[in-house]
């Protein structure tokens, strides 16, 4: 049920094989695009609108290129800033954000595997899922705060697609309201500022603003779409476990694959409604 959702842009966060909060909101917003009765539950009309169009699994090779460009990623800011790229730190994290999935999941799938000692060559069982297709056109993006649930609206009003997401900690870090799209960017550098981050002792200590490489660890993720507020924006994010569950210093945090689902549909002045 999870990959199928996935496939079709209702992302219930990471693939994990656990009927969960995200998971049972994801299929109330695909039963109710598919004009059923948004019960949460994969009842017989579900099922029927939910056919799988593919294998729930599938298989997954490790390349040279894969293994070579995996890395430790610093703590710090300024270890971080030192990289020419911000990549996947072991293959078993390459291989669930590649498939939507929990490491724990992939870990499941894969028991004889010995995590750290992939080679070239080592095939692994992985879920049937590397990209969603969203099915009609979005016309706007719409944030519920409350769910903490991102929207793709179509021109008739439809959700056409949902994802989980993270919000501001801080409640007058949450604008309300109507924004515009005024940025895309995938694969994006981002640039640290001490000022946004007071915590931050080595922030402090450093003085200076620092321009952090992009990959999938960088602090936004592959994706920045940037907003009409400024230093605001719809990005993605090193840690998709977390995803709806913690909190962000202001923007809107998406898992990086939905990010990237998201870039597919967006458009400069787009309409972003923020809701409470």
């Amino acid at each position: 049920m999870q990959v199928e959702l996935h496939r079709r842009g209702f992302s219930c966060g990471s693939i994990d094989g656990v009927l969960g909060e995200q998971t049972v909101a994801a299929l109330r917003a695909f039963q109710r695009r598919s004009g059923i009765d948004a019960t949460g539950l994969l009842d017989a009309p579900t099922q029927e609108c939910l056919r799988l169009s593919g294998p729930v699994l599938g298989k997954y090779t490790f390349t040279v290129a894969d293994l070579t460009g995996l890395q430790p990623v610093p703590e710090t800011w300024l270890g971080k800033s030192l990289l020419s790229n911000l990549g996947y730190e072991s293959a078993l994290e390459l291989a669930s954000e590649r498939h939507h999935a929990s490491p724990a999941l992939i870990r499941q799938l894969n028991p004889g595997i010995d995590w750290a000692a992939i080679v070239p060559g080592t095939i692994i069982l992985v879920p049937g899922v590397e990209r969603a297709v969203v099915s009609g056109t979005a016309a706007e993006i719409r944030i519920q705060l409350g769910v903490r649930e991102l929207q793709l609206i179509d021109s008739a009003g439809s959700v056409i697609a949902q994802f989980p997401v993270s919000i501001a900690r801080l409640v007058d870090k949450r604008p309300v309201g109507n924004l515009h799209v005024t940025t895309i960017v995938t694969n994006p550098e981002y640039t640290f500022d001490p000022d946004s981050y007071p915590e931050s002792a080595e922030g402090k200590a450093l003085g200076r603003t620092l321009v952090l490489p992009p990959g999938p660890n960088n602090p936004v993720g592959l994706a920045w779409i940037g907003l009409d507020r400024p230093g605001y924006g719809i990005h993605g994010t090193p840690e998709p476990e977390n995803i709806g569950r913690t909190e962000s210093h202001g923007c809107f945090r998406l898992a990086n694959w939905d990010a990237l689902t998201l870039v597919g549909q967006a458009r400069l002045g787009m309409l972003v409604n923020v809701e409470p």
